[in-house]
């Protein structure tokens, strides 16, 4: 259904003598006679019908019908558009223009630059000229206005009008980009005579059948017409969309894209040029498959898509496609790597020469390089470093590699959720590309490097799949000689890759996975560790970053001290090394502005360079009061102390808790408390004072949450200090779950919960006597430095946590 096609009027300044509107013989016309007001002004248009409710453009090149136009304008006047019978007839008398027309309103006038004039007619109701006036510069005529029934109370009407509607709508699904706005008109028409008009004025049929409708005024008759016409107009273009499939089955892309292929052939061949750059790419990646040394069921496949490469035009998308993934075939290392010549002796050099301390783990690494030596075929260990932040987990895959010689590549595993970030797309995917185990092995060049999953208690799940249960093939020796990426889709052996994974906690991560590993604990630093690392790596390596040399900054070791205590609190040395870059940086703008040459950082200038200390020592604070006591905790990010507040003021004997406590420490608080009472006669307590008395249980820091069942020494402390009006030592810190019937059970975190307490200043740490097997753990130093009480039953931590005497009740 196109719109019609409007031709161009040719100009004829000088109607003929008898045409409408020429003036008669031997008179002068009078153009600017009024029209009277029951004629209407008449517009001749070639190979055209407007029907009412149409809006069509048309373009007017007589002088007449400029004439006429214009006057219509100006008087606001309708005009009558009538089609000339024969299109050729330059001044068409009364014989040459049809008997019936549309009246239309003329919306718009326009003249272009280059002088043709345009009107803009909406058709409104048919006419039938009755006879035309003389005496006008343009035709006139009296004419007798039509008036279309109504229909819908007539039921055949009714039905050829729903027929029609239902037609009307079908074919234009059959039309391609037929804008939505014609289907929404068509289907909100509501009279069969307007829906004849419309669907005929818009569909694809010459201009005397468009005539022969507009002149039908029986609208019966009329809708049967439409409909026929319609239908034959459904069956062509059924047909045509018929006939176009069947040719496109015939002529399919891979015919058009072999003629054009053969034709670019023999282009090249007719300008001397026999080999394109297509072939030499093809020949070139035959040699590199050849060079390779893919398995059998690689080559074979590599060849496969090779030879589709071959057939295939060089701008299509598949050819981009297929080359991209012949790239990564021929650029992954297939061959196998050479034996490692590992030297424990120098492995043990190179692990002490970038890390201090750390003596079990670096002893664990040896075990499993010494293993590797002896039984190099052998499957070992997936070794899992886990430890707070900051504590060289990192650093020491660098050091595994660096002992056997190996290439190191990590992957950052934090926040990845998605199971294609470790197996791929598949190749149907735009955009696909392998997972990241297979990106860095390409990055590494080699299949015999230490690859180090970093962060591997962050991955996630969601809707992508289960990133955690694709690398349970990754970490099983027995299951990854074969590991199917499924990019690649074939087979690729990661026997030789020394894998090695970090984490922070244990806890988010899959048991079926922590099963395949090894886990080797770091704790955190000592003081003493903090400043000999920084001593030896840090300092040296910030004042490069910072363009300074050794002698022209001197960090002293009270410095160092100060900066670990007062301005840091964490387990590992990111946050120092922070510090010691921050302290260079101040002292660099003083030597680059000529302020002075060399500088001396001593304890009391760092006030002035990093300002006030940042953390402060509690235990004063906490001194002297009775109800406080000091726990200890275990955070991710390494140990801690935790102070325990308890108060009392009268009431009907609750127990209130704050301070964002789980649902084991507040059951441990209960437990507490029913202890004390329990206790009551051995503290010579009263009974009835905890029937009047409101007793208060606060953890500070209450922004944090905590939780677990450690703290329970330190409440049962806090309360018996409490109700004994006597304060708790502030040198003594405690960890231990209590029972109700006295007994101190096992708690974890011990070698952090140690360190933390030397790192507070503490002098007596109370422990349970069941973790004593635990101290191994811990580093010497600090078992030299501390009072370490290993406690039984509660009974003995009353003895040595609270003062004899009791103190005066605070006013």
């Amino acid at each position: 259904m196109n719109q019609t096609k409007l031709d161009l009027e040719s100009n004829n300044p000088t109607p003929a003598a008898g045409a409408p509107g020429a003036a008669l013989p031997g008179a002068t016309p009078e153009p600017l006679r009024a029209v009277p007001d029951d004629a209407l002004i008449i517009v001749p248009v070639r190979n055209m019908v407007l029907f009412p409710g149409m809006i069509v453009p048309i373009t007017i090149g007589r002088e007449s019908s400029i004439a006429a136009a214009q006057y219509a304008v100006k008087a606001e006047r309708p005009v009558g558009i009538l089609m000339q019978r024969k299109a050729e007839v330059e001044a068409p008398g009364a014989d040459d223009l049809s008997s019936v027309g549309s009246i239309a309103s003329i919306l718009r006038y326009v003249t272009t630059p280059d002088g043709t004039h345009h009107i803009i007619c909406q058709g409104q109701q048919r006419f039938r000229v009755l006879g035309y006036l003389d005496g006008f510069a343009f035709p006139v005529a009296r004419i007798e206005r039509l008036v279309d029934a109504d229909g819908l109370n007539d039921p055949e009407i009714e039905a050829r009008y729903l027929r029609l509607k239902e037609r009307a709508v079908e074919i234009l699904q059959l039309l391609p980009q037929v804008p939505q706005e014609m289907v929404h008109a068509v289907q909100g028409v509501d009279t069969p005579g307007m829906l004849a008009d419309l669907v005929a004025g818009y569909v694809d049929i010459k201009a005397p059948e468009k005539q022969e409708l507009l002149e039908e005024l029986d609208l019966r008759r009329r809708l049967d017409r439409v409909l026929d016409m319609l239908v034959h107009r459904i069956g062509v273009l059924e047909l045509s969309r018929d006939i176009d499939r069947r040719t496109r089955a015939s002529l399919g892309q891979r015919e058009r894209e072999f003629l054009l292929r053969e034709q670019a052939k023999t282009i090249q061949k007719e300008l001397g040029e026999d080999e394109g750059a297509s072939a030499s790419d093809i020949s070139d990646l035959r040699k590199l498959i050849a060079e390779a040394h893919m398995p059998e069921e690689v080559a074979k496949q590599a060849g496969k898509e090779l030879k589709r490469l071959e057939r295939m035009a060089d701008g299509s998308a598949e050819y981009s496609m297929v080359r991209t993934y012949l790239d990564w075939l021929v650029e992954l290392p297939w061959q196998a790597p050479e034996p490692d010549a590992i030297d424990v002796a120098q492995a043990r050099r190179v692990l002490d020469a970038d890390h201090f301390g750390l003596d079990q783990v670096k002893k664990r690494i040896l075990e499993f390089l010494a293993v590797r030596k002896l039984k190099p075929g052998g499957h070992g260990p997936i070794l899992c470093l886990v430890g707070p932040p900051g504590v060289g987990k990192t650093s020491l895959g660098q050091s595994i590699a660096r002992a056997l010689g190996r290439k190191f590549v990590r992957v950052s595993l934090g926040g990845v959720h998605d199971e294609a970030e470790i197996r791929g797309h598949r190749r149907t995917y735009i955009g696909a590309l392998p997972g990241n185990i297979i990106q860095a092995l390409k990055k590494a060049g080699t299949r015999g490097c230490v690859m180090m999953l970093d962060e591997i208690d962050k991955l996630g799940a969601g809707m992508h799949g289960d990133p955690s249960s694709a690398l349970l093939e990754v970490l099983d020796p027995e299951q990854n000689n074969t590991f199917r990426d499924n990019y690649l889709a074939v087979p690729y052996d990661l026997s030789q890759v020394l894998f090695i994974t970090t984490a922070n906690v244990l806890d988010p991560i899959a048991g079926p996975l922590r099963d395949r590993m090894e886990v080797l604990h770091l704790a955190g630093y000592t003081q003493e560790e903090k400043r000999e690392i920084a001593r030896r790596y840090l300092v040296a390596r910030q004042l490069e970053e910072s363009g300074l040399k050794p002698e022209q900054l001197e960090i002293t070791d009270a410095a160092l001290a100060t900066i670990i205590r007062d301005y840091t609190r964490e387990a590992g040395v990111r946050s120092l090394e922070r510090q010691i870059g921050a302290v260079c940086r101040r002292l660099a703008v003083r030597i680059a502005e000529g302020e002075t040459q060399t500088a001396r950082v001593d304890a009391p200038e760092l006030i002035e360079l990093l300002g006030p200390a940042k953390f402060e020592n509690e235990m004063a604070l906490r001194a002297g009061m009775p109800g406080v006591a000091t726990g200890l905790a275990w955070t991710p990010v390494g140990g801690d102390i935790l102070f325990i507040e308890a108060s009392r003021t009268a009431g009907s004997g609750r127990l209130i808790l704050t301070g964002q406590l789980g649902d084991v420490m507040k059951e441990s608080a209960q437990a507490a408390l029913t202890l004390v009472k329990s206790r009551a006669a051995t503290f010579q307590l009263d009974p009835s004072a905890f029937e009047k008395t409101d007793v208060h249980i606060h953890v500070p820091a209450g922004a944090i949450p905590k939780d677990g069942p450690s703290a329970g020494v330190a409440m049962f402390i806090a309360l018996a200090s409490l109700f004994m009006d006597r304060p708790v030592r502030n040198d003594v810190a405690m960890t231990g779950e209590i029972s109700l019937r006295g007994l101190v059970l096992p708690v974890g975190g011990i070698k952090e919960k140690v360190l933390a307490a030397l790192a507070a200043g503490i002098k007596r740490v109370m422990l349970p006597a069941r973790n004593r097997k635990d101290l191994e753990e811990v580093p010497p130093q600090a078992r030299q430095n501390l009072d370490l009480i290993f406690l039984d039953d509660i009974d003995e931590a009353v003895r040595v946590a609270i003062d004899a005497d009791p103190v005066a009740p605070c006013q």
